[in-house]
């Protein structure tokens, strides 16, 4: 297999699809296939990319046993070796702890979103579970919210800058201030800065979704992150 990571691939698709309009799916289904078979414990950053819980996520991806058989006759390598060797570059999330739609228990119709990106605050919306709703919190403390990048993209974290009242959205890395950008968290409690003690937490606004997400001192409200990351 080569990586050709700045490679360009085009598509010409034709006037009417030969396959069923909605193959998520199947294609849900064919990625878990290969990441129990082939990815050993970065089989958890597939379910991450998809938002699938890790247990009693409902899709039958069917007997792989053949699969797996044929991996141990060729004697291949482990996946580990293939990151470290193959394509070193990629992003690894095996330090993630909860992962999915971040909702707060005063508005559990509305997820912590990324919103426009060039605003540089993290906002509400409705939940619907897609990219710009999918959170990340690290054993590290840090909070990411956005769709993952395999190589860039996945940099952006929530921070208590201790001057805005709004949670920033910013490049993790360039971030200096550790604090800043660590929270504490458990599910159904609390996410709180490390550097300044101020809670994420939701207000009453005349805005289109009739809330704010803002920084504030704690009142006691609670988060849930969709889903635990199996260990």
């Amino acid at each position: 297999m080569e990586v050709l990571p700045c490679s360009r691939v085009a598509h010409i698709a034709r006037m009417k699809k030969p396959y069923h309009s909605n193959i998520a799916f199947h294609t849900r289904r064919n990625a878990l296939r290969v990441a129990e078979v082939w990815m050993d414990e970065y089989k958890s950053n597939v379910y991450l990319a998809w938002n699938i819980p890790m247990e009693n996520h409902g899709i039958d991806y069917g007997d792989i046993s053949q699969r797996v058989a044929l991996r141990k006759s060729l004697q291949c390598k482990s996946f580990q070796w293939y990151l470290d060797n193959v394509y070193p570059e990629m992003r690894r999330y095996n330090n993630t702890l909860f992962y999915g739609e971040i909702r707060n228990s005063k508005v559990s119709h509305l997820c912590m979103d990324q919103g426009m990106k060039e605003n540089h605050t993290a906002t509400l919306h409705p939940c619907h579970g897609w990219g710009p709703q999918l959170g990340r919190f690290t054993k590290e403390g840090q909070l990411f919210l956005g769709p993952l990048g395999s190589t860039g993209e996945d940099t952006r974290c929530v921070v208590d800058d201790q001057i805005s009242s709004f949670p920033q959205l910013l490049n993790c890395d360039k971030v200096t201030n550790v604090k800043q950008k660590t929270w504490h968290f458990t599910q159904n409690e609390s996410i709180i800065n490390r550097a300044t003690g101020r809670c994420l937490e939701v207000v009453p606004a005349n805005v289109y979704f009739g809330h704010l997400l803002v920084l504030q001192p704690c009142s006691g409200q609670r988060w849930t992150i969709k889903n635990t990351m199996k260990q």
